[in-house]
């Protein structure tokens, strides 16, 4: 099959083999600036507003994708090079794969080429929402203090530099003050990102940072901006090179970074917008009142059954969370947990039968076509374990009920840090406090208990006396008998 790079001028070529866009890309605006252009925006948000934008009387809700950091440099590159354009495929659990080019990335910034012209896109009167996936780590949040860390050396450049900003919090700091000298109206500022709260913890880091950069914008803040809470749920794997030769030899698209994901996908939005809004909810978004327990469920159950799977499967020399949750071991631990530990701090679910999601979700881990990349999964742990799992073991310790299996994976992942597994096998660990870990973790094989001394991670979870034994007998057990003994003792003990 002959094939064609990706891009504006041959789009018409790929419209036999794939959906395409269908509407005017030229006649569209720009009025969403999303900071974060990754895979999971690609095939969530962005999959919602390409399909919004193909009704004619809508075209007002075109997306700026911001690269924020330096090393978002090649995904800038590759989507400015194909116009915005990039193929997202699905692959169904049945082995095939659905298609289709997304048009809904209209413009392209690279924040440290030229800051000014992110900061005066955000400050845009067309602009009526700006929207994140900066990681759960993006938010500068201190797990031990709950209080934004100042220590941050980016954070303190952004400060006595406010023109050049590093960080999201310059850069929402310098557009608001713009926004606010112009006259214009308020905005969205919409988090998409893996956090209980996403949206009061977007709104409490920005005011913290705001009362210390530019006081005097604190006040038209809390007046002209929102900060909706939302869920979202899309697992999206990183897109393999073998995805690349796929897509050209089936489809003749040579699209040099497209996107993979799995077919289930979820969106539940607060309805709390400074202005207008799309009309997300026509094509299978979810507005709603209170967004907080469906948060809770999916980074309870979903999030940290991801953290599961990765941990204990990288240390048995597993690759995928696919291989992991075959292992009817693992399962059988992973639903232990999810039904005994996580499931009594949930409360009530209107509208959802957690039964029938925790079965979909071991469907969905099983995805032999995803091959979801354990290292992915596993890395910036140390700020996904805070907001993953933490909740659920505070929860069950205050109720003083079941801790075990939680207190097993957190013994598992200091032995994880020590960064090989249990074959001998290098690990590929990337973390922002990995030097951290790892010192912390080559004392925990003398003192177990040092490795929760990482307050920033553990706050203080090693006053706990029951979490603390839990979790000493648990690390003793792995380091004797490996993960895979010991999870058979749980399942036939718990």
């Amino acid at each position: 099959m002959k094939s064609y790079k990706l891009n504006n001028q041959n789009l018409a070529k790929f419209k036999d083999q794939v959906a395409v866009p269908t509407y005017d890309r030229s006649q569209v605006k720009t009025g969403i600036v999303h900071v974060g252009i990754g895979g999971f925006h690609r095939a969530h948000q962005a999959l919602y507003t390409e399909q919004l934008l193909h009704n004619p009387s809508v075209n007002q809700w075109g997306i700026c994708g911001v690269a924020l950091l330096d090393f978002d440099q090649k995904i800038y590159n590759t989507l400015k090079e194909q116009d915005g354009l990039y193929t997202l495929v699905v692959k169904e659990l049945d082995g095939t794969f659905t298609k289709r080019i997304i048009g809904s990335i209209v413009e392209c910034l690279f924040a440290p080429e030229d800051p000014s012209k992110v900061i005066e896109k955000m400050a845009s009167p067309d602009v009526k929402i700006i929207t994140l996936t900066i990681t759960e780590g993006g938010y500068n949040y201190n797990e031990a203090t709950g209080e934004f860390n100042f220590e941050n050396p980016q954070i303190q450049s952004d400060i006595e530099n406010p023109q050049a900003p590093k960080t999201i919090f310059g850069y929402l700091t310098q557009a608001l003050k713009l926004r606010k000298e112009r006259g214009l109206p308020g905005i969205t500022i919409q988090s998409c990102d893996n956090i209980q709260g996403n949206g009061h913890m977007t709104q409490k880091m920005l005011l913290s940072y705001v009362k210390v950069a530019a006081p005097e914008l604190v006040s038209w803040i809390e007046s002209n901006v929102s900060f909706p809470n939302s869920m979202v749920d899309r697992i999206t794997p990183a897109t393999a090179p073998s995805d690349i030769v796929d897509l050209k030899e089936t489809s003749g698209i040579e699209d040099a970074w497209p996107v993979v994901c799995e077919p289930f996908k979820q969106w539940v939005i607060e309805d709390d917008f400074a202005t207008e809004r799309p009309a997300w909810e026509t094509v299978g978004a979810q507005f709603a009142k209170d967004v907080v327990p469906y948060e809770k469920m999916k980074l309870s159950l979903l999030n940290a059954g991801h953290s599961v799977l990765g941990i204990l499967g990288s240390l048995l020399g597993y690759n995928t969370i696919d291989e992991v949750v075959h292992n009817p071991n693992i399962s059988t631990f992973l639903k232990g947990y999810m039904d005994e530990e996580v499931t009594p701090t949930l409360g009530t679910l209107e509208g959802v039968d957690l039964e029938v999601y925790k079965q979909s979700l071991i469907e969905r881990f099983g995805n032999s076509n995803i091959k979801d990349q354990l290292d992915r999964i596993c890395s910036e742990s140390s700020a996904k374990i805070p907001i993953f799992m933490l909740p659920t073991v505070q929860a069950q310790l205050k109720d003083k009920a079941l801790v075990k299996r939680a207190a097993f994976v957190l013994a598992a992942w200091a032995v994880y840090s020590i960064g090989t597994d249990e074959k001998g096998k290098e690990l590929v660990i990337k973390d922002a406090l990995k030097s951290t870990l790892h010192t912390k973790a080559q004392v925990a094989q003398k003192n177990p208990t040092a490795f929760l001394d990482i307050e920033t991670v553990f706050g203080t979870l090693k006053e706990s006396a029951v979490f603390v034994q839990a979790y000493k007998e648990a690390y003793e057990n792995i380091t004797t008998h490996g993960v895979e003994k010991c999870v058979i003792e749980i399942n036939n003990t718990l």
